[in-house]
């Protein structure tokens, strides 16, 4: 069986500074990854947590979404890369899931910025597996949100 992760790429029209920038901004953040608190330290060893109000609905194996996703930063190239490492996902109640990696790249690619995003780190469970089919699909709308948030701001 292949190990679950979220591994994703797509063009941007803006700087790669913007870009990656849209990552630890606090009013960001707020909008294009909803995020209801953030403290983000852009260097080495920086803390990296992000807060989301937790769901009204539970997914059968997860319960609520939401909560806390925190770790700290690892490697930081303003413009190029983030790495955030130990990073969890503590849910608005249960058992926390990790430690996993983010690795957040920018690079220019024609005209605009390719920004690829990959999250990582995988123990066999039903948990871990049920947690990358739900990350998968907020990703992916919350990266069309930051597309929109980035192209829309200099429109």
């Amino acid at each position: 069986m292949q190990t679950p992760e979220f591994d994703h790429s797509m063009l941007i029209n803006a700087a790669p500074t913007r870009v990656l920038a849209a990552f630890t901004d606090p009013d960001a953040l707020a909008i294009w990854w909803q995020a209801v608190r953030s403290v983000t330290a852009p260097r080495v060893l920086g803390v990296y947590a992000i807060e989301w109000a937790p769901t009204a609905d539970a997914d059968e194996v997860l319960g609520r979404l939401g909560g806390i996703f925190h770790g700290v930063v690892m490697e930081y190239l303003a413009g190029r890369e983030l790495f955030v490492g130990n990073a969890w996902w503590l849910p608005p109640a249960g058992e926390p899931i990790g430690p996993m990696g983010l690795s957040v790249s920018c690079r220019m690619d024609g005209p605009a910025c390719r920004l690829r995003i990959r999250q990582s780190g995988f123990e066999e469970g039903v948990r871990w597996r049920r947690y990358y089919t739900v990350i998968a699909g907020g990703w992916r709308s919350s990266l069309a949100a930051l597309k929109q948030y980035l192209e829309q701001q200099h429109a």
